[in-house]
């Protein structure tokens, strides 16, 4: 009995395993891909990355080095993986390129002014769906 429910086990995080690799070889995610690499997302969303050992197993996972601004504290880029606890996993689609492009939060309230939304402002929507599809 515990050997079939480990077979299954098994054979479901292969699955997994598979489904995320076709994912990651489509054209969308690797766009995605791309741009995170030359906006510089990797910098400040991924751990150890301001270090000199970015953990890439842990791609956009929150940095592990805050930036202070004068008179508003000190910032850490979050966790933008689809963990639905410490991730952008309870927020939609059209949420998290709302945020990309405009700085608003689901909630409403507005991303530090380190996050250079009014850089992306421009981002077409296709580009913005490709980061999203990381």
């Amino acid at each position: 009995m515990i050997g079939r429910f480990l077979g299954l086990g098994i054979g479901a995080l292969a699955l997994g395993v598979l489904a995320q690799q076709a994912l990651a070889q489509s054209p969308q995610v690797k766009r995605g891909l791309y741009l995170v690499d030359i906006a510089g997302r990797n910098d400040c969303h991924t751990p150890g990355s301001f270090l000199g050992k970015r953990d890439v197993s842990r791609r956009l996972g929150g940095s592990d080095v805050g930036f202070s601004l004068p008179g508003m504290g000190v910032f850490v880029g979050p966790n933008l993986t689809p963990d639905k606890e410490t991730g952008l996993g309870s927020w939609t689609n059209e949420q998290i390129v709302t945020a990309i492009r405009t700085g608003k939060r689901p909630d409403g309230r507005m991303l530090a002014p380190i996050m250079p939304y009014n850089d992306f402002a421009n981002l077409t929507k296709e580009d913005a769906l490709a980061l999203v599809a990381l």
